[in-house]
Order: structure tokens, then sequence, then C-alpha cells
């Protein structure tokens, strides 16, 4: 009986184990989402831009747009995951997309919560979830 009990214990450790290993694996989403918006980590509002078709896998904001409007950069080695996929940018630079739409920060906001890009020359959106 007291061996059957070890071996027991054994599988359960073991079961334990692989499920910590595929929680560890699992992919954080690259944004967060606060009073029904999506946040960077930093908690600054993210945008869309209607001059980006969805699903294109293109950001067109490029340049000084992207001065004014600096996308959220993905780590080279970032993977999609869920509704969140890579687009990559003309400089070979990977951005976040949400829903096919690359995500931005408005270079006017100055701390969590402002959404002063809102409606910027009516192309800009405060993204949600």
């Amino acid at each position: 009986m007291r061996h059957l009990l070890i071996a027991l214990a054994a599988v359960a450790l073991s079961a334990c184990s692989s499920m910590e290993g595929m929680m560890k694996s699992a992919p954080a989403a690259p944004t967060m989402t606060s009073n029904g918006v999506l946040t960077n980590s930093a908690g600054m509002t993210l945008y869309t831009f209607d001059k980006d078709a969805a699903g294109s896998g293109k950001s067109v904001c490029n340049g000084p747009c992207a001065t004014n409007w600096p996308p959220l950069m993905a780590a080279a080695d970032a993977n999609a995951s869920g509704d969140y996929t890579i687009v990559t940018r003309d400089d070979g630079g990977k951005q976040w997309a949400y829903k096919g739409k690359p995500l931005y920060l408005w270079i006017k906001d100055s701390k969590p919560g402002d959404k002063t890009g809102d409606g910027v020359n009516n192309v800009w959106r405060v993204a949600h979830p």
C-alpha cells in the first residue's frame, strides 16, 4: 500500500510540474486594459489609425507620422497569440496589432489615462478590447 501511495504522489507531482511549465510558456498579452481602453505596460493609452487596413500586416504610419504616433513595438522574438498579431514595419521593426489593427501611442499623452489623441485629424481612435 505504501508503494502505491508513493507512486501516486510521484505521478501527481509530475502532472503538476508539467502544468506549471505549460502555464509559464503561455505568452502574456502585450497590452493591458484600463477603463475600457487598451494601454501599454506603463498604462499609456493605445490608438489605431483608420488608414491602416485591418489584417493587411502593414502599418502606413512611418517616418514623421511614427515620430508623433510611436508604434507599440514587439520584440524580435515575440509571437502572435489570440487577437494579437505582429506586423513588420517599413524599417523592419516589429509592431503589435490588435484584431489586425497596428497599435500606437500618442506623443502628446503625458500621463497614464490621457486620451488626447482620440479623434486627431478624424483618423486616430482609442483602441478598445
